[in-house]
This record gives structure tokens, sequence and C-alpha cells, in this order.
């Protein structure tokens, strides 16, 4: 894994509302996310799982086989407070798929390895 990367201002804006019981406001949200999904790719190239934060974002990470149309085989699917607080390491990934925040399909779904991010 590399090194956590610098905090955007967003990143930590979020993260900061999160940790004081308090929703960040959506733009706010939305950058922080963004962010974060940007380092992922960086961290794990590839095209073989995609991860979906909707309604902000979606790369493809990992190496292995390519997936170019239709629903991926290897699909990480959270929602955005969540994924803010597995970045940060305040939610662990078998928890939050145990419980249902994570919805993980396929063989190279499992990229709890890339996480916590800052």
């Amino acid at each position: 894994m590399s090194p956590s990367p610098e905090i955007s201002p967003a990143v930590s804006t979020a993260l900061d509302c999160l940790a004081n019981g308090r929703t960040p406001e959506r733009l706010t949200l939305r950058d922080a996310v963004r962010a974060l999904l940007a380092h992922l790719a960086a961290t794990a190239p590839g095209r073989s799982v995609e991860v979906r934060v909707p309604p902000y974002g979606a790369i493809q990470c990992v190496e292995g086989p390519r997936h170019t149309r239709g629903t991926p085989p290897n699909l990480v699917e959270t929602d955005p407070v969540t994924f803010l607080q597995l970045a940060a390491g305040r939610v662990d990934w078998a928890s939050a798929v145990a419980d249902g925040r994570i919805r993980a399909s396929g063989i190279r779904s499992d990229i709890s390895a890339f996480f916590p991010i800052v």
C-alpha cells in the first residue's frame, strides 16, 4: 500500500463533520469522495473491480481481467459516509460488509487491503 495522500480540504472538512456528529455539506461530501476515489484508483491501478459510491463517483481499479461492458463481475458499492469512514479507518471493512453498508461481489471484490487511505 502506498503512503497516505495529503488530505484535501474537502476530506478534512467532511471527516471533521462526521467526527462531530454532523452531516457534511453535499458539495464537500462529493469532493471528498471523488478525491478518495482518485487516490484509490492511483494506489490500485487496473480495471478488474468497479467501486461505486453513488451518487458521487465510480472507478475501476485493481489489476486483473479487464471489465468493459455491463455490470462488472467484481463490484464494490457503498454510500458516501461509509466510504469516508472506511477511508479514514473509522469503520472496519469486514464489519461494514457484514452489516450491509458495503456490498461486495466477485472473487476480486475484497479490496480491504487498500484501506485506510488517510
